[in-house]
């Protein structure tokens, strides 16, 4: 197994990423991150992974252990592929999505492009016994009910967490909206 890659980015098509490491080029599928770290020039190095397919090789890259590790926990929830799994891991930081789990936060995923209802509940419900206990951040029960709202506004989930981010989770939901909202303009 390929678990790492360091070296200089020669190329960019897509999410896709060529990685020259001695002389020969990896194609990479990359994360946003990944991808960034790709554009400050010089070396760099990537955590991986080698999907092996019956007719293919595929290499996808991380810029940290903990995305790389959720990829993998991902691709074990039947339903869900490697090109999804690399859709969720791009879609928010590693310890937002292990929230979003122990949380049974379906919302969260399907507002992923490509993931439906079923696969978001599937992914929290086979995630949430190996993946729930780990949440790297305190619960923000008190936000589910505000940041659906403003969703339902027109917001993005992540908008709506970022302007939920200063508002008292212990507030009624009614006052956490104004004060987004608030936030927000």
């Amino acid at each position: 197994m390929i678990s790492r890659l360091r070296g200089k980015p020669v190329a960019r098509t897509g999410d896709k990423l060529v990685l020259e490491v001695g002389g020969v080029g990896y194609a990479v599928a990359v994360t946003p991150t990944a991808s960034r770290l790709a554009e400050r020039g010089g070396e760099v190095a990537l955590e991986t992974y080698l999907h092996v397919r019956e007719d293919a090789l595929q290499l996808y890259g991380f810029a940290e252990p903990a995305e790389r590790e959720l990829f993998e926990h991902l691709l074990a929830v039947s339903g869900v592929g490697p090109k999804v799994a690399l859709a969720i891991v791009s879609g928010s930081p590693p310890a937002d999505l292990r929230r979003a789990i122990a949380l049974e936060d379906t919302a969260r995923f399907e507002a992923i492009p490509g993931i439906g209802k079923k696969t978001a509940q599937r992914v929290v419900l086979e995630l949430k016994e190996k993946l729930g206990s780990v949440a790297a951040a305190p619960p923000e029960k008190g936000h589910v009910g505000a940041r659906d709202a403003l969703v339902e506004l027109g917001y993005s989930v992540v908008e709506a967490e970022q302007a939920l981010a200063a508002v008292d989770p212990d507030l009624p939901v009614e006052e956490q909206v104004r004060r987004a909202l608030r936030e927000a303009a």
